[in-house]
C-alpha cells in the first residue's frame, strides 16, 4: 500500500513535469524558429496549467468527488482548447487532436470510476480499475509526446481523414 501510494504521487508529478517540459520546449521553438505556432505554444501552456492546478487543488481539497472534479477539469480544458483553436489564425497543430481526444477519454474514465466507486459503491478491484490506471497514464504520456514532437504519432489524423473520405464517398454514391 505504501509503495503504490507514493508511486502514484510520483507518477502524477512526472506527468506535470512532462507537461511543463513540453511547454518550455514549445517556448524555445516559438522564439528560436521562424515558423511560429502560437496554437501549439498556447495548447502546451493550457495543458501544463490545467494539470498543475488540478494536482494542486486535489492535494488541498481532496474529497470523495475527486474523480468528478477531474472530469469537469478536463472538459473545461477541452473547451478552452477549442476556443483557442477557433480564434487562432494559425494552422492547427497535429497534437491538437491528440490533446482533445486524450482529455475526452480521460474524462470518460474519470466518470466511469466515479460511477463505479461512489454510485455503485464497488470496493473490489476489477478490470475497469486496471483500464483506468493504465489508460489515464498512457494517455497523459501520449499527450506529452504529441506536444513535443507535434506529429501524428499513432495515425489518428490519418484515421480521421480516412473516415471522413469514406463518409464523403458514401454520401456521393447515395445522392446519385
Amino acid at each position: 500500500m505504501y509503495l503504490t501510494e507514493h508511486f502514484g504521487l510520483s507518477l502524477g508529478a512526472l506527468v506535470i513535469w512532462g507537461f511543463m517540459m513540453a511547454f518550455f520546449f514549445n517556448i524555445f521553438l516559438y522564439f528560436a524558429t521562424p515558423k511560429k505556432n502560437l496554437t501549439l505554444l498556447l495548447s502546451s501552456f493550457i495543458l501544463f496549467l490545467s494539470y498543475f492546478s488540478s494536482d494542486y487543488f486535489f492535494s488541498w481539497f481532496s474529497t470523495t468527488e475527486t474523480y468528478l472534479h477531474w472530469a469537469v477539469w478536463d472538459l473545461v480544458t477541452v473547451a478552452i482548447l477549442m476556443g483557442i483553436w477557433k480564434f487562432s489564425n494559425t494552422a492547427t497543430p497535429s497534437s491538437f487532436l491528440y490533446l482533445c481526444t486524450g482529455l475526452i477519454i480521460n474524462c470518460s474514465l474519470f466518470l466511469l470510476i466515479y460511477y463505479d466507486i461512489y454510485i455503485l459503491y464497488n470496493k473490489e478491484p476489477w478490470i475497469l480499475w486496471d483500464i483506468y490506471s493504465f489508460g489515464v497514464n498512457i494517455i497523459d504520456f501520449t499527450m506529452i509526446v504529441a506536444l513535443i514532437v507535434d506529429r501524428d504519432i499513432l495515425g489518428l489524423i490519418k484515421l480521421k481523414n480516412g473516415i471522413k473520405a469514406l463518409f464523403k464517398t458514401r454520401n456521393l454514391s447515395h445522392s446519385l
